[in-house]
C-alpha cells in the first residue's frame, strides 16, 4: 500500500499536464507561426487534391463514407488509381485536422489576451470537421454538383480563414484605426464582393461542365457556354475594380499599396489562365489552377481587408479623437 507521500497516478497525470500547459506559448512565437503556415499550406493543398478527384473522374474512387469501401476503410487494389486518388484526400483531411488541432492547443495560453487568434482557430477547425460531414454528403449523394459546389466555397472560406490568422498573429492586440480614406475602404469592400460573386459563378460554371467528377454524376442543369460568359462578367469587373484600388492605394501611399498589387497579381494569373483553358477546351490541370488561383485570390484579398485598419497607437487616437470632435 503506497505512503501518504507517495505519487499515485491521480497526482502524476495533473502535474504532467501541467508541464504541457507550461510548455504552450503565451505570445505568438516560432511554434505558433510555423503551425499556422502547415495549416494555410495544407488547406490551400486540399482544394488542390480535392480538385484532383473530381478531375480525373475520382469522385466516387470510394464509394462510401465513412469507410472508402463497405468492407475497408482504405482502398483496395481492385479500387484501381481512382480509389488512390480519393482516398488520398480524404487521407489529407485528417492531416490539415491535425495541424488546425495543433494551432489551437497552441494558442491556447492566449486564448484571453489574443482573444481573435483563438477564435480563428476554433472557426478553422470547426470548419474541417464540418467539411468532413460535408464531403461525406457528397458522396453518399452521388456528387450532387451543388453539395460538391458548396463543399469547394466552404473550403475557400477556410483558406481565407487561415489568411486572417496569419495577419492577425503579426499584429498587436489592442484597438484598430482605419487607416485609409473611408471611401478607399468601401471601394476594397465593393471589390471583395465581386470576387466572392466571380467565385460562385465560377462554381456553377464548373457544375454544369464536364468535370462533374464520375461519369455517373449529374451536372446542375445550367448551359455551361453562357455561364462560361456570365462568369467571366465579375471576373472582368474585379479586374478593373482591383486596378483603380492599386492605383489608388499607390498615388495616396497608403499601407495596403504592396498587398493589392499582390493581388492584382494572382488575378492577373488567374484571367491567364481562365482564357487559356476556355479557349482549349478545359484541360484537367488548367481547371485544377484555376480552382486553387481562386482560393489563393480570397485569401490575397483577406490580406488587403485586414490592413485597411492599424493599431492604434496614441497619436493615432488623439488625431481620431480631434477629427471627431471636428465632424461634431
Amino acid at each position: 500500500m503506497p505512503s501518504a507521500s507517495s505519487p499515485t497516478a491521480s497526482t502524476r497525470v495533473p502535474a504532467a499536464l501541467r508541464r504541457v500547459v507550461a510548455w504552450l506559448p503565451t505570445d505568438v512565437d516560432r511554434r505558433v507561426r510555423v503551425f499556422a503556415w502547415l495549416s494555410f499550406v495544407a488547406e490551400v493543398l486540399i482544394i488542390g487534391t480535392g480538385g484532383a478527384v473530381r478531375l480525373t473522374g475520382s469522385g466516387l474512387g470510394c464509394p462510401t463514407w465513412p469507410k472508402c469501401t463497405a468492407d475497408s476503410l482504405v482502398n483496395t487494389q481492385e479500387m484501381g488509381i481512382h480509389g488512390v486518388i480519393e482516398f488520398g484526400n480524404r487521407t489529407l483531411t485528417g492531416l490539415v485536422g491535425i495541424l488546425a488541432i495543433a494551432v489551437v492547443v497552441l494558442v491556447w495560453r492566449m486564448r484571453r489576451e489574443r482573444r481573435v487568434l483563438f477564435v480563428l482557430s476554433l472557426v478553422v477547425l470547426v470548419g474541417i470537421v464540418a467539411q468532413a460531414v460535408v464531403g461525406g454528403i457528397t458522396v453518399l449523394t452521388g456528387l450532387n454538383p451543388f453539395i460538391v459546389g458548396f463543399h469547394y466555397v466552404a473550403s475557400v472560406s477556410l483558406v481565407a480563414v487561415c489568411a486572417a490568422f496569419l495577419v492577425r498573429m503579426n499584429q498587436p492586440t489592442g484597438p484598430r484605426l482605419l487607416a485609409v480614406p473611408r471611401w478607399f475602404a468601401g471601394l476594397v469592400h465593393a471589390t471583395t464582393g465581386v470576387l466572392a460573386l466571380t467565385i460562385v459563378f465560377g462554381v456553377l460554371t464548373t457544375g454544369a461542365g464536364p468535370h462533374s467528377g464520375d461519369a455517373s454524376a449529374g451536372r446542375n442543369g445550367f448551359d455551361a457556354e453562357v455561364l462560361e460568359h456570365v462568369h467571366s462578367w465579375p471576373g472582368y469587373a474585379l479586374f478593373a475594380l482591383t486596378l483603380v484600388v492599386v492605383a489608388a492605394a499607390w498615388r495616396l501611399r497608403l499601407p495596403v499599396r504592396r498587398w493589392t498589387l499582390a493581388l492584382l497579381a494572382v488575378e492577373l494569373v488567374q484571367i491567364a489562365v481562365g482564357l487559356y483553358q476556355a479557349r482549349n477546351g478545359l484541360p484537367e490541370f488548367a481547371v485544377g489552377t484555376h480552382m486553387v488561383l481562386a482560393a489563393l485570390a480570397a485569401a490575397t484579398m483577406t490580406v488587403v481587408v485586414l490592413h485597411l485598419k492599424q493599431p492604434a497607437t496614441a497619436e493615432r487616437r488623439d488625431v481620431g479623437r480631434e477629427t471627431a470632435s471636428v465632424r461634431g
